[in-house]
């Protein structure tokens, strides 16, 4: 007998007012599995995350989370959940060691168990020679990962994380996701929400792609480049604006779709270095040729004819 999903949206809809932040979407998680929401900012991903959280009502449609109805049982899901919100929200005149205590103290937790919690998740972070300093000088990505410590105290089933990584730089996301990793090998179950395409590729078994508080596709990583994209991708960058208009209707042809952006052309193929020489050949000029595989980016671009970053 399969077991029943921990999360569950059914017609999922948020409104504020006659705004409609989320419409009418169906999800799943399983447990165990990093199931992802991956859109630009103002998709819906952010309202999502708080109506499974238990902090915002919804508006229409049936959501369960862990068995249970946020509507009546919303303590009792908070208890089992641990978050981490889009901005940090830590006690920054308060040391390391005191954000961890004083969030154990939250759940009722004895203070010996919180001592020995605190300690192991500090550690597993790797903050634990900075539990006796002051949050506040900490860097960026000392707080986001004090942050993800503090959320696991009360031992959640459920790990919430909204945009994990924004604002750090690559060598604190990489830590970040390098955690996360082994919070999933853990059997922790964890949904974030990210507009970032590597993050997604890299931490999610599952994923939604959401855009105007729609959802758009679901699948997997592999699974969502292999249905809506191709192998490769040939990107090629011109000096000026016209010759990049000049070389589109030359390139037509040249691959399975062609689309043309700000700042450069994309060309989609399943043979990037083939169709690489053929440019060459047709006598074309870039400025640079790029060819790289397909990621969730080629995907969102070409379900939605807009980039993440719009």
């Amino acid at each position: 007998m399969c077991a029943p999903p921990l999360v569950q949206g059914r017609a999922l809809t948020k409104r504020f007012g006659t705004y409609i932040a989320v419409d009418q979407i169906d999800f799943k998680v399983e447990r165990g599995e990093a199931f992802g929401f991956l859109g630009p900012n103002g998709a819906g991903k952010t309202s999502t995350m708080r109506m499974i959280g238990c902090v915002s009502p919804v508006s229409g449609g049936e959501l369960s989370v862990l068995g249970m109805d946020p509507a009546l049982q919303g303590p009792a899901i908070r208890s089992r959940l641990g978050v981490v919100p889009q901005e940090d929200n830590l006690d920054t005149e308060l040391t390391v060691w005191d954000n961890m205590a004083i969030y154990g103290r939250y759940f009722g937790l004895p203070r010996s168990v919180i001592r020995e919690r605190a300690q192991e998740l500090l550690d597993f972070v790797q903050l634990g020679d900075r539990r006796q300093d002051r949050v506040d000088p900490l860097s960026g990505g000392m707080k986001r990962r004090l942050t993800i410590a503090r959320a696991l105290v009360n031992q959640p089933e459920l790990l919430l994380l909204d945009e994990p990584t924004t604002g750090l730089d690559p060598q604190a996301r990489h830590l970040v996701w390098e955690r996360l990793y082994q919070l999933k090998l853990q059997g922790v179950t964890l949904v974030l929400t990210t507009h970032y395409m590597d993050e997604a590729e890299q931490l999610c078994d599952r994923l939604v792609i959401m855009d105007r508080a729609r959802i758009v596709a679901e699948g997997s990583p592999r699974e969502l480049i292999q249905l809506h994209s191709t192998r490769e991708v040939v990107e090629l960058r011109f000096a000026t604006a016209e010759e990049r208009r000049d070389a589109l209707p030359l390139l037509n042809g040249s691959g399975e779709r062609v689309e043309m952006l700000p700042d450069r052309i994309l060309v989609y193929t399943g043979d990037g270095d083939g169709t690489a020489e053929l440019v060459a050949r047709d006598g074309l000029r870039p400025a640079s040729v790029l060819v790289r595989r397909s990621t969730l980016e080629d995907v969102f671009l070409i379900l939605t004819g807009r980039t993440l970053e719009d």
